[in-house]
């Protein structure tokens, strides 16, 4: 293609890219589907706008330097405090999980299309990877509770660097131009050289960063160009020592330094995810365009049972092998299971292998060869395309389906009242965090199991990164009345929060907050109600104190229009056994009463639920059902 040409046609794929991002944000679906779509209609299965010629021989070279740039960024988010929130299910995801995962597919594309083991094994291999460019916007839009955030984001990470050259290793069995190696040499060789190299670069980063005078001026700038400068050299660096060894480089390198503590940090990020962004819709796009239309109809319906296989059968599988023994609910454990999009790692180096399998087969004058790089790359872009069409359009539908979006509940203060209240929320379901400043506390809180952010909760930044912006009830639980006061305000003045709460440690201060607004409860009230309801209530008492073992109580907005106008009577039977309406409330709280039996329900009046467990559970999903 001539120079005038490519230059318009490289500015008008990315600003396609730009516009496919806006449109899958305003849509809340992952882009990666409209970048496929924009690459089919422009490319050779569209308009042939776009074709494997249009780039000459430097489409490779340009589609590996995006690839370092897009895993180092979403190695940079990973944070390890949010992996330890789940260690087992994430280390068995991409242990147990992959190996699964790989000879599960390569057994299904043997037998659904025949191929050789060779290039079964290949292709298993390439779509073990599911990826942060797939994973990071469902996740975006679909808040999970962290611990499955966390599986899915290291399992993302991890298995692109894996797979990328357990693939390449197998490859070279395949390729009959190519003298291989042995496979655990080969893999342990671009596995070691990656994690080194990375670890090399990461540390000069870091050196520059933390102790080089980068001119107080520009400081930020140049601290974004040196790491944007550092993925590169550490992908292309490594990858000269060993093919696909710059992917565990790059992984290595933005893994090592985003869990760094590193001066300009939100800049960094900042400017990555905007560079990460533009980058990734140029490279889905062009070789979403490369695609040859006679691949899809090569695989034909062998291909589609070979994506309901992995879809259905195998995803499914590796993830309840994986979760066994972890704080996973089923309802979670099966969204893990319905979120295995494929991504940029199996699209570009299945792209690679087809070129280099083509140009073997004329070499060799070998049509075989030919028909095996069309039924490749065909089996794993069909794969990629329904993945990520399916799973991840409709990733929010089936997290809602499911009840696997919790409310998210901020706890300041670690002690034994946020403890405590943490254990009967997460208990319930609830997506907790703790704030808390000793490193101790936050030790004893990791190590059993909590959600937890280092920091003072008084500070914006620590509770933004709490999840302040979307969190539902903000609990201000800390010994020191001053710094209760100040989180309840930054909740409703900054983070608009629709439910604070707040201790009180000194009962002269309760009016003080609830002047501002602020539902107070202290140590005194709270005493003397527990010590009444014993006198008064015992059995009561005694139940209420062991909610969550056998009975529970939840109040609920009336959302389901099926119980609209209908009395009490008529509701009660419509609802699980051993559940009960016990108090029902108006739109506003202002009449709260325990209902007759003639009570009618009304559009937005809230009901408490009384019962067993499980029961309860179920009436809540009836009752607020839209």
């Amino acid at each position: 293609m001539a120079q005038e040409l490519l230059i318009p046609l490289v500015a008008g794929i990315i600003g396609l890219g730009v516009l496919a991002q806006v449109l899958a944000a305003r849509l809340q679906v992952p882009s990666i589907i409209f970048f496929l779509l924009v690459g089919v209609v422009i490319g050779r299965p569209g308009l042939g706008l776009v074709t494997s010629e249009s780039f000459g021989d430097s489409l490779p070279a340009i589609v590996g330097l995006a690839v370092a740039i897009i895993v180092f960024e979403g190695a940079f988010h990973l944070n390890l405090e949010r992996v330890r929130k789940a260690p087992r299910a994430a280390v068995r995801l991409v242990t147990v999980g992959a190996a699964i995962a790989l000879v599960g597919t390569a057994v299904a594309v043997r037998l659904l299309e025949g191929l050789p083991w060779e290039l079964s094994f290949v292709i298993g291999a390439l779509l073990v990877a599911t990826g942060p460019t797939v994973i990071s916007p469902i996740l975006e839009v679909v808040p999970v509770r962290d611990r499955v955030a966390a599986v899915l984001e290291t399992e993302g990470i991890v298995n692109d660097v894996t797979a990328a050259i357990m693939a390449v290793v197998l490859f070279e069995a395949v390729n009959p131009t190519v003298a291989g190696e042995g496979l655990v040499q080969g893999f342990s060789l671009r596995l070691g050289e990656g994690l080194l190299v990375g670890l090399l670069v990461a540390g000069l980063l870091y050196y520059l960063l933390r102790y080089v005078d980068l001119s107080p001026g520009s400081a930020p700038r140049n601290a974004r160009l040196l790491v944007l400068a550092g993925a590169l050299v550490a992908y292309a660096g490594a990858n000269q020592l060993a093919s696909e060894a710059g992917v565990a480089a790059a992984a290595t390198a933005g893994l090592a330094l985003g869990n760094l503590d590193v001066p300009y940090k939100d800049d960094i990020t900042d400017f990555k995810g905007d560079i990460t962004l533009l980058v990734l819709s140029f490279v889905f796009i062009a070789l979403a365009a490369q695609l040859p239309p006679e691949a899809i109809f090569e695989v034909g319906f062998a291909g589609f049972g070979v994506v309901v296989a992995i879809a259905v059968v195998i995803r499914p599988l590796l993830v309840f092998i994986s979760t066994i023994g972890d704080r996973f609910t089923v309802s979670e454990r099966l969204f893990i299971s319905a979120i295995g999009p494929r991504g940029i790692i199996p699209a570009s180096v299945a792209t690679l292998f087809a070129t280099e399998l083509r140009t073997a087969a004329t070499e060799l004058n070998d049509p075989g060869l030919a028909q095996q790089a069309d039924l490749l790359i065909g089996t794993v872009f069909l794969v990629i395309f329904v993945t990520a069409l399916v799973q991840g359009g409709l990733a929010r539908y089936i997290a809602q389906y499911l009840n696997v979006i919790p409310m998210r509940v901020i706890i300041v203060g670690g002690g034994q009242v946020g403890r405590a209240l943490a254990e009967r929320l997460e208990d319930r379901g609830e997506n907790v965090v703790i704030i808390e400043e000793d490193e101790a506390t936050i030790e004893s809180l990791r190590n059993a199991g909590f959600a937890t952010v280092i920091g003072d909760g008084t500070d914006t930044e620590v509770l933004r990164k709490a999840g302040a912006g979307n969190a539902k009830i903000v609990v201000a639980a800390t010994g020191d009345d001053d710094a209760n006061l100040l989180v309840a305000q930054l909740s409703k003045a900054k983070f608009d929060v629709e439910t604070v709460l707040a201790k009180a440690n000194n009962t002269d201060n309760v009016d003080a907050f609830e002047d501002l607004g602020v539902s107070t409860i202290s140590p005194a009230m709270s005493a003397a109600w527990a010590l009444d309801n014993q006198i008064e209530r015992p059995d009561l008492a005694r139940w209420m104190t062991d909610i969550g073992q056998a009975g529970d109580v939840q109040q609920v907005e009336v959302t389901n229009e099926e119980l609209i106008g209908k009395t009490v009577r008529e509701v009660g039977p419509l609802l699980p056994d051993s559940c009960l309406i016990a108090v029902l409330s108006d739109s506003e709280h202002e009449t709260v009463e325990v209902p007759s039996a003639d009570t009618v329900i009304e559009h937005g009046d809230h009901v408490t639920l009384l019962g067993q467990r499980e029961a309860v559970r179920e009436g809540m999903a009836f009752v607020g059902a839209d």
